[in-house]
């Protein structure tokens, strides 16, 4: 089966770990490009090249400030991701808190065992 296209889905946008750091570096409010490759470390064309595959699924906004580019995370468009991983959190908060009992009834008889000596 074909793989989507890196740039119709936001899935696959995101699931390239560069462009993930672009969207945390952007979860603390809007910054130009320049600002971005300071913080990330990478050249200013492969910022720029990861905030258009960005910008294609939605998942980064740009507005324009005389000269300059802002850039900022649309969690609109993330909210597919947030859905899906929800429902997982819940999953595996139902298998930890099983889990928690299962330990608590072994805690509970290694201390009565513990007594018997």
């Amino acid at each position: 089966m074909a793989r989507a296209a890196t740039t119709a889905d936001t899935f696959n946008a995101v699931a390239e770990p560069r462009r993930r750091e672009i969207l945390d570096a952007l979860a603390g409010g809007e910054r130009p490009v320049n600002e971005l490759v300071r913080v990330l470390g990478l050249a200013q064309p492969q910022v720029s090249k990861h905030l258009r595959v960005l910008r294609e699924v939605g998942a980064v906004n740009v507005r324009n400030e005389g000269r300059r580019r802002l850039y900022r995370v649309n969690g609109q468009a993330l909210k597919p991701i947030h859905d899906w991983v929800t429902s997982y959190e819940r999953m595996w908060s139902e298998r930890f808190d099983e889990l928690d009992v299962v330990l608590a009834e072994l805690k509970r008889k290694e201390q009565g065992d513990g007594n018997d000596d």
